[in-house]
């Protein structure tokens, strides 16, 4: 089955990016206490999201843009983790909880969507 085109991908981290930039407290909240500041994860991640979707955006560096999707999709992981760990810890909502523990497999097909994405901007620039 292909992969989703590039336009949905890009709106996706856009989305995200903005949401980092303009609320970072949400996000500051889940980032592993061992990585130390923050509010610096944050905002990094935030600025690689927006960086991501703008390479999307433009044939020449879309395949780039690909594989660094992918390996920000990875490396947002532990952030979902602890994310998931806090929601348990603390006792929050049947509902939150449940979320927390759905959206980590959702990773997976992220990281797939950004990796056939990128095979196919090299096919393609192969002719």
């Amino acid at each position: 089955m292909p992969a989703p085109g590039w336009r949905p991908l890009a709106g996706l981290l856009a989305v995200a990016g903005v949401s980092h930039v303009a609320v970072p407290r949400v996000y500051d909240q889940i980032v592993p206490r061992r990585l130390g500041n923050a509010r610096a994860w944050t905002l990094a991640s935030g600025i690689a999201e927006l960086a991501c979707a703008a390479g999307l955006a433009v044939p020449r560096t879309r395949r780039t843009a690909a594989l660094a999707s992918a390996v920000l999709f990875v490396g947002v992981f532990p952030a979902n983790l602890n994310q998931a760990v806090l929601a348990h810890r603390n006792r929050a909502t049947a509902a939150v909880r449940a979320a927390t523990l759905v959206r980590l497999p959702m990773q997976v097909p992220l990281v797939i969507w950004a990796l056939r994405l990128a095979r196919r901007e090299a096919a393609a620039a192969q002719g």
